[in-house]
């Protein structure tokens, strides 16, 4: 018997003995692919304007082998958009096998199933290639798609900006004649390429006759500029000069140019600025020019990226103009139109979401459009309120009104003199009344639309006209819908009001912002929104936007200064609005010494509210004391600001003579406040800091050349300074210092800090540490990295001296205290622990390949087991391996997921153990008439299907705080916290004692139960045999206790006996012992395996050493090999335990029937 399936050949020699050959087809198949004969030509060109096509032979089923490819071309200007009328193609991960391969122009992707079946497709340009393929077996119906042209305007089209000049140029139009312009407008959209860093580059350049530049705009390493008749203006207060204004998505910007003021405006984001250029004054720009997009010249490159709806105007536009800028207003010099430019197929694009184009592919008629869809159409337009009443003698349902209403003003409003737009439609059903004449009821409806009209040319549209043209197309309402009244208004204007004082705003019609100035300014502007309510179509103003409008600083702080004095009670959100405003005030003020002892008095005074004030503000806080030392500015070598809670000085440096220094802090005389002293011995400081004379050394040069001041802070109280997953007790003052805005570590001579304790300490251990702001998501949290305790530290201050590797017993770690362990043993178990797991690593991926390449190995149970736990050892290995690595680029949710992979392959080893043993009881103690349905998938479901669950649960359960499960922890820390290693683990002790701890403890309880079980059942069944002496038996049975003890995890329960006193020599044989399991796998379970030994010397030995395949082993071998699968294998034997060919053998007699005969296997079936 012969059947052919996919890429497997198979027979069958008897009843008894099913052989399966996998023969590797798929690069054969290639060049035998063919187009179908006897049903039509499937690789053709199509040119019509529209069309049909489909698969071979459609609707029947298409042939075997077919390589089919239609291209679809349409002229210059049109696009391609095809239609799946129907589709069915074989199914496929990957569509590997049969597919459909739709190039659109941008990225090919590939088709099968049935999902493509009445979806719509367009091309960017003017070609599109459709290829089919099938394979030899299994035939679908295929597809019947239809294709038409589509003419394209400029509108729906965006443009790739050329990158080599004068090679496919996008210019005006010859027949466009630029006038000589010395004010003007000009507006575009750009895009920028994500993977591009390059700083230099134009997105547009005008010449003259003779090729000199006269006007451009791009970016240098200076930030953004305009040029203008060889003045090149710095935009930098108007657009980022570090940061990139385009991105990925367009981005608007408009220029407005005036050289009678000499002023440039930028329009961006909502906000309008205005830089003032003194070079362009009065200066013009000559006519009849040449426009390009891009740069003209190969010195400096075009911007990498897209450009769209370019628009020049003679004229300028004030703000609240562009503000209401919509796509309807077209540029009377350039407009984004094709009769004003001249540019390549190659350069154009078709894309459906561009800001003023139309839909490619027509939405449903059914329903309106919306404000979204339309852009800029709805900013500025009138907007008409409709109401309407019909009448219907069926009993439809609101949704069928709503279809049948927004179908009837959608087509009513069509190729009407007035672009009007319906953008939203309510339904209200009404009363119901019997007809007079008819015996069935009228029900009646109230609709409530929204309509939207863009005023181009000024040119009015009154209501009368709006409910007239309603009502002329009465007739038309399909569904046996009357129109019974009409009523049009128009939406009215937000009125005019003073909110808040000092500030106006006119008249305004919905969607539109209007600006006025800040009070008191001539430069900042405010702005305020008069929205459209789509519940009632009624407008309403929104919140005035006063971000540009600045009060004085000083005033602020003044009332602050008030607000948080003495007496007063302070609130979590108080002390957060308080915290928000200074932040504001030291980023957007100048600080003087003045201001800045507000600020800091200010701070001073929040101190003293308790720590769960202060929480929620407390990292923002600290940020702003930094950020206020960096800013601060002073006359004279240095300066100090005191308070009762809070200390700062600044001293400048000469970064060429610097030659080391100090601060210290100390009380004052008769004063609650501190005196800060500069390079002076202070013998009762209560804090100190000396910097080394090689502070410096190893800065880089443009570090080197930035440094001009070092900064000190002291802070009496700790409340800024919580760490939420270290609650530690602090009993020292917390003092900080900071050489400009750069970071300093790795450093050659240790920095000395000398703190004061604020109580005295009878047995000092103390541990230094620093605040790490990237600690606990940005909250900030202590981190004892680089510093270490002092021998003169002593019961009353503290010396620390400021300038790592884990181990495999972390991951068992019960006491959760190996943190602990002193320096050496530490480096010592992380060493054994790395080498371990490498070696470990290394022979658990030997095991799985020597199972896998040789097929022979692999078709009884124990053996497919046995590559599982394989995998699950390698992959925890690795995992472990990697995790000090990665946990040191400090990503959060990196550290999180390597946690949780960690996790999952430690659970997934012991479930397979597990399964290991449980296995082993079946095969040693039930033995006969066992046969379970599906055995081995229902072991992979268990092996990976219960550690999947409780990593699921585990994750759920933390909600969207998965930080507080898994993160990055210190261990390795010895006994005064010193040293360690970050390590990506759990950190929640119930999660850890449940999820690891408990269910180990259960494994191996259940483990060590069937280990005895086992042995008892080996060493009776080897008592009986009479052959081998007393000494051989021994041997043979301790090495049965020796596979067995790593097969089933058993050297995991040193983690049970890590307590007290034997905590050292326990986690000594955990990290040896466990580090090592993949090795002691290989050894005693593959590579001291008899066939196993045969498999490795017939393929991979060479010479006197290699087996012959017609060797008596081969014959045998293959004989037994075959009835065990059949016969131990099914009936769940275990080949892992002690002599393999002598286990084989005995097992072999307890069943006589093959597998093949089903029947015999009907008393234990689940």
């Amino acid at each position: 018997m012969f059947f052919l399936y996919r890429n497997t050949f198979s027979y069958c020699v008897d009843d008894n003995f099913p052989v399966k050959l996998s023969l590797f087809l798929t690069s054969s198949l290639s060049p035998f692919l063919l187009p179908a004969h006897g049903c039509y030509d499937c690789r053709i060109v199509l040119t019509d304007p529209s069309g049909v096509f489909t698969s071979p032979c459609f609707p029947s089923d298409y042939p075997n082998s077919q390589a089919c490819k239609w291209i679809i071309r349409a002229p210059h200007g049109f696009i391609i958009q095809l239609t799946f009328i129907d589709f069915d193609i074989e199914e496929a991960p990957g569509c590997i096998y049969d597919s459909l391969t739709l190039d659109n122009g941008e990225s090919p992707m590939n088709l099968c199933g049935i999902t493509a079946k009445g979806l719509s497709y367009n091309s960017t340009g003017n070609e599109m290639i459709v290829s089919f393929k099938s394979d030899f077996s299994i035939q679908k119906k295929g597809f019947n798609a239809s294709y038409v042209r589509i003419a394209v305007s400029l509108r729906n089209q965006k443009v790739i900006i050329p990158q080599v000049p004068d090679v496919d140029a996008v210019s005006v139009a010859e027949t466009v004649s630029v006038p000589e312009l010395s004010q003007f407008t000009l507006c575009f959209e750009a895009t920028k390429g994500s993977s591009d860093d390059n700083d230099d580059w134009k997105v547009f350049s005008y010449t003259d006759a003779l090729s000199t530049e006269f006007f451009s705009f791009g970016k240098t390493t200076k930030g953004h500029f305009l040029s203008f008749s060889g003045t090149q203006c710095i935009l930098e207060n108007a657009l980022p000069r570090n940061a990139e204004f385009f991105t990925g998505t367009f981005q608007q910007l408009c220029v407005v140019v005036d050289s009678f003021s000499g002023s440039v405006g930028i329009y961006a984001k909502s906000t309008y600025h205005i830089v003032y250029c003194p070079g362009i004054f009065d200066k013009v720009i000559p006519g009849n020019g040449r426009l390009v997009l891009g740069s003209n010249s190969n010195e400096v490159s075009s911007l990498n990226g897209d450009i769209y709806n370019f628009r020049l105007w003679n004229f300028t536009m004030n703000a609240q103009t562009l503000a209401n800028l919509s796509c309807d207003v077209k540029g009377n010099i350039v407009d984004w139109e094709n009769e004003f430019w001249s540019i390549p197929t190659s350069a154009l694009k078709a894309e459906n979401n561009l800001s003023c184009g139309s839909y490619l592919i027509p939405s449903s008629a059914i329903e309106p459009t919306s404000c979204a869809n339309l852009g800029s159409l709805c900013q500025g337009g009138l907007f008409y309120r409709i109401s309407i009443t019909v009448f219907s003698s069926n009993s439809n349902s609101v949704s069928k009104v709503h279809d049948v209403v927004a179908e009837w003003l959608n087509r009513t409003f069509q190729n009407w003199n007035y672009t009007v737009y319906v953008v939203n439609i309510s339904i209200h059903p009404g009363s119901t009344k019997e007809g007079v004449r008819e015996k069935r009821s009228i029900k009646s409806f109230g609709v409530l639309a929204l309509l939207v009209y863009n005023s181009t040319n000024n040119i009015n549209l009154e209501e009368e006209d709006i409910r007239q043209k309603l009502i002329n197309n009465n007739g038309t309402i399909e569904g046996g819908y009357k129109l019974h009244s009409v009523e049009v208004d128009p939406v009215e204007k937000c009125l005019a009001e003073e909110n808040p004082p000092n500030y106006f705003w006119p008249d305004t019609r919905p969607t539109v912002t209007n600006f006025t100035l800040c009070h008191g300014s001539s430069v900042q502007t405010a702005s305020r929104t008069c929205y459209l309510g789509l519940q009632n179509y009624t407008s309403y103003w929104g919140q005035p936007d006063l971000r540009n409008c600045t009060e004085n600083a000083a005033d602020i702080a003044n009332q602050l200064l008030n607000l948080t004095g003495e007496g007063q009670q302070l609130t979590s959100d108080k002390v957060n609005d308080v915290v928000q405003k200074l932040k504001k005030i030291v980023n957007d003020e100048e600080i003087d010494e003045s201001l800045g002892s507000t600020v800091v008095t200010i701070f001073s005074n929040i101190l003293t509210s308790s720590d769960s004030v202060l929480a929620a503000s407390s990292s923002e806080a600290l940020k702003t004391i930094d950020a206020l030392a960096l800013k601060i500015q002073f006359t004279g070598p240095s300066m100090s600001i005191s308070t009762r809670n809070l200390a700062l000085g600044v001293s400048s440096i000469n970064s060429t003579s610097f030659r080391g220094g100090s601060f210290s802090v100390s009380p004052q005389n008769n004063a609650s406040d501190f005196q800060i002293d500069f390079d002076k011995d202070q013998t009762n400081a209560f804090a100190s800091v000396v910097l080394p004379p090689s502070l410096l050394k190893n800065l880089s040069q443009d570090e080197f050349e930035v440094i001009s001041r070092a900064q000190f802070t002291f802070f009496n109280k700790n409340g800024l300074f919580q760490d939420a997953e270290n609650p530690a007790n602090l009993t020292s003052f917390v003092v900080a210092c900071s050489i400009g805005n750069i970071t300093i570590q790795d450093l050659q001579d240790y920095v000395k800090v000398t703190i004061k304790h604020t109580k005295i300490q009878e047995d000092p251990k103390p541990t230094c540490v620093f605040w790490d702001m990237n600690k606990n998501g940005g909250n900030g949290g202590w981190n004892p990295a680089g510093c270490q305790v002092h021998a003169e530290s002593n019961e009353n201050e503290t010396v620390c001296l400021c300038n790592h590797l884990t181990h495999f017993g972390v991951l068992m770690d019960l006491q959760r205290t190996v943190t602990q362990i002193d320096p050496q043993n530490t480096k010592v178990l992380t060493f054994i622990s790395y080498i371990g797991c490498g070696i470990s690593a290394i022979f658990s991926a030997a095991t799985l390949l020597t199972y896998i390449a040789f097929e022979k190995l692999r078709r009884d149970y124990p053996s497919k087991i046995l590559m599982n736990l394989s995998t699950a050892l390698l992959f925890l290995n690795l995992i472990f391996l990697l995790d000090g690595w990665i946990a040191s680029f400090d990503i959060g949710g990196l550290c999180i997921a390597v946690a949780a992979l960690l996790h999952f392959f430690l659970l997934a080893t012991f479930t397979w153990m597990g399964l290991e043993a449980v296995h082993m009881y079946i095969a040693l103690v039930k033995v006969f008439n066992t046969y379970i349905r599906r055995y081995i998938l229902k072991f992979c479901i268990i092996g990976w299907g219960l550690p999947a669950l409780v990593i699921a649960i585990v994750l759920a359960s933390a909600n969207t705080n998965a930080s507080h499960v898994y993160g990055k922890e210190l261990y390795g820390k010895d006994a005064t916290g010193q040293g360690g290693d970050d390590f990506c683990w759990i950190k929640n002790e119930v999660v850890f004692y449940v999820t690891c701890a408990g269910y180990f403890g259960i494994m191996f309880l259940m483990n060590v139960a069937m280990f005895i079980v086992v042995m008892v059942q080996i060493c009776g069944r080897n008592g009986k045999r009479t052959n081998r002496s007393l000494k051989e038996e021994i041997l043979r049975n301790l090495r049965s206790v020796v596979s067995l003890t790593f097969l089933l995890g058993m050297t995991w329960g040193f983690a049970f006996f890590a307590w007290g006193p034997l905590t050292l020599p326990f986690l000594y044989l955990f990290s040896i012992f466990n580090s090592l399991q993949g090795l002691f796998i290989f050894v005693f379970h593959c590579a001291m395996k008899e066939n196993v030994q045969k498999q490795w010397r017939r393929h991979l030995c060479c010479g006197r050493f290699r087996l012959a395949d017609n060797s008596d082993w081969s014959k045998t071998a293959t004989n037994i090999i075959k009835k065990s699968s059949d016969n131990l294998g099914k009936s769940l034997s275990s080949s892992s335990i002690g002599s393999n060919s002598t286990y084989l053998t005995s097992k072999s007699k307890s069943t006589t029937n093959t597998y093949c005969k089903r029947n015999s296997h009907t008393d234990n079936v689940f």
